[in-house]
Parts: C-alpha cells; structure tokens; sequence
C-alpha cells in the first residue's frame, strides 16, 4: 500500500465521464507489475523486536485463510435487515470476498477477474457509502462503483489519467454525488533488483486525483478536479496508498509508506495542501498503512494508524484535535495488515462498533471496540 508526496492540485480539468455498465473497459497499456511500490527487497521488521509499548486485544474472530487470493482491504455494508456485510478484495484472483460481518463467516465471492464490468484486475482499494461500493482496480486503472445489495456495475471512472491507483477516501458533496479522492502511486521504472524508482520530487504533483462522482439513474458521472501533491522534501509522498480525511476539521491523513525516508502518516488540509506535520515519524518502525477515524459530533475522537509488523500488526492511535499519540495495541494473530476499516454505528454482535484488519493477506480479522477502548482508556462511545 503506498502514498507519497501531495501538495495542491489545481489543474481543475472538467473532465466530464458518463459511463455505463457497459462501456467501462479501461483504455491503459501501462504495464502491469507483481511486486508493489512497498514491497521493497529489505530485511521484515517485527514487533517483538521493536520495543514499543502496546496493549493486546484478542481479534473476536479471523476470517477463514484463502492465501491464494492475496486479501487487501476491507469495508462493511450494514444491510436494511441490521446484517452486516463484510467485503474485502482479492488482489491476486480478481475477485471480492464476501464474509458474515458479525461471525466472520465465508458468504461467498463477488465478480471475476476481466475488464467487463463486475470484473476486476489487481482491486486494491474499497470504500462503502451509502448503497454504493467503490472498487479501485490498479491494473485496469480505474475506480469501478457497483449497486449494493446485488453488486450491479454501474461504471467506473480514472481510466484517462489514473496510473497505478490504489487507496480511495470520500465523503458526501455539497449538492449532493460525492467528493472522491484517489491515491496514484506511479513510479519511475525499475532498478536492477527490480523495485520501483520513486519519480522525482518535482514529478509527485498527482500523488491523488479528486473527482466529483454523482449517480445518475444506473451510470456513474464523474468529472475530474484536479491533481494533489506535494513536492517538497517534508511534504510529499514516495509510497501512497491508504489515506482518510475528516471535514470537521479540514484534514486528510495520508499514508506515506516509504521506509528509505521515513514511513509515517502525513497530514494534509482537504484541498491538498501540507500543512507542514508529519505524525509518527520514528514511532513507525515497520511501513505505515490503514487509517481510520472514530469521531463524534462534537469534534473529538480518534485516529487509528496501521504499523504493518511481518508477526503482529500495531494499530497506533492519536487524538483526533491534537493529533497527540494516545497508545497503540496489536491483536493475538492479526500480522502483516494492509486495508482497515472502522465501523463505529455498531452491528448486531457488535453493538458499539468494530475494527476489521486485513490478516497476512489471507483474511481479515475482527476486534471489538469496547474491549479495544477498555485497554487504551478510550472512549467505548460518544455519550461516555
């Protein structure tokens, strides 16, 4: 998973798309790649060896292990029946999987691989919102946006400019449709162990693209808003992938995940502007990863930031005014995380709230978020 440098966009290019379920090929030739921008020919860090303090909060349950699927990122649909969905992507066979939400339980799978729609090449990124499920696919270059509960395709959007597109963060527009923003982590070639070659600074402008996504009855309309990154030395992001924003207070964290400058979590304002801060650097020993956000109405709340240990992931967690670093805890099992997913409205088994953590790309494991707030000192709920 990687994010980079960001600054401002600015290149407001209207580029408007109207895509149906049947025209969304993806136009790219850019070839494709095995190895990841993250996953660099170095020696694994592990948390037993790390020294940092931590509680362990035992996972509720671990989802049944399908190594051969490479499992990336979660999200959670909440079903009008109060089921919860939990889905997650399959980098390796071009699928999502489908689990019980509350039990962990295999429910099957979604789509196959291919360029049709309800197909999927190298899916990476997922974000759910509303009865919509965005779907970002690195090797067809492309955010695909399928109806929930039947996973109708409705389009997709980023073909023309996306490269190798991995993380995705969006929230309700004004006027309604949504503003999304979705993480690029092009390089620049290969060296001769054949990792990727961080471009230059002064070629990370684009590091995110920001597209305003309406519905219109079954086709996806998106317009295109510009490009995000920073390219100074602090600023911008070598390794994108995972990012998170909150409006109430303007901000969006990004991941960025290389480890030669210094894995850490960035911190943005909402237009793509650096606001100059730069959390965890040095407390990240292993690659910064997931990011996720508990937050109340009054503006408090907190951050959760993924440390992705080869034995046992660390969830690190800031205070979402401050920023100040809280405390972190790991699970007993949960290891080598990439895609997290909060939900805080609560499910049936889970009345107020649960954390999903992808395991060892295999499947993802689920913790409880009282038990999480009990070990920390957190809050279990707004009103406490």
């Amino acid at each position: 998973m990687y994010l980079r440098n960001l600054r401002l966009p600015l290149a407001a290019m209207l580029v408007g798309v109207v895509l149906n379920a049947c025209s969304i090929a993806p136009t790219a030739t850019a070839p494709t790649a095995t190895k990841e921008p993250d996953e660099q020919a170095v020696a694994e860090p592990l948390l037993s060896a790390s020294g940092i303090a931590h509680a362990t909060v035992r996972e509720r349950f671990v989802t049944p292990l399908t190594p051969e699927d490479n499992v990336d990122s979660p999200a959670v649909w909440l079903a009008p029946d109060g089921n919860a969905v939990l889905l997650a992507t399959a980098k390796k066979t071009g699928r999502l999987m489908r689990y019980d939400g509350d039990s962990g339980v295999a429910a099957g799978v979604v789509g196959a691989p291919g360029s049709a729609a309800g197909q999927f090449d190298r899916p990476n990124g997922i974000f759910v919102a509303d009865d919509l499920l965005f779907v970002v696919e690195r090797d067809n270059r492309r955010v695909q946006v399928l109806r929930l509960p039947g996973f109708e395709s409705l389009g997709s959007f980023g073909q023309a400019e996306l490269q190798q597109p991995y993380g995705i963060w969006l929230r309700a527009a004004e006027g309604g449709g949504y503003d999304v923003l979705v993480s690029d982590a092009y390089m620049a070639g290969k060296d001769a162990k054949g990792d990727d070659i961080v471009p230059p600074l002064a070629q990370l402008d684009r590091r995110l693209r920001r597209y305003s996504v309406r519905i219109a009855g079954a086709n996806v309309v998106a317009t295109l808003r510009g490009a995000i990154g920073d390219t100074g030395a602090a600023g911008a992001i070598r390794i994108p992938e995972s990012l998170w924003g909150d409006s109430r207070h303007d901000r969006l964290l990004i991941a960025e995940e290389d480890t030669v400058t210094g894995t850490a979590v960035r911190e943005y304002d909402l237009a793509g502007r650096y606001r100059g801060r730069t959390l965890g650097l040095g407390l990240f020993k292993a690659q910064a990863e997931g990011i996720a956000l508990w937050q109340c109405a009054d503006g408090s709340g907190y951050w959760i930031a993924t440390d992705q240990f080869k034995d046992r992931s660390l969830f690190h967690i800031f205070d979402r005014v401050t920023l100040e670093h809280l405390g972190a805890f790991a699970g007993e099992t949960v290891a080598n995380t990439d895609g997290i997913w909060l939900h805080q409205k609560g499910t049936k088994r889970f009345p107020d709230g649960v954390f999903y953590a992808v395991h060892d790309d295999q499947g993802v494991g689920a913790f409880d978020w009282r038990e999480i707030a009990t070990a920390l000192g957190l809050r279990v709920a707004c009103s406490t």
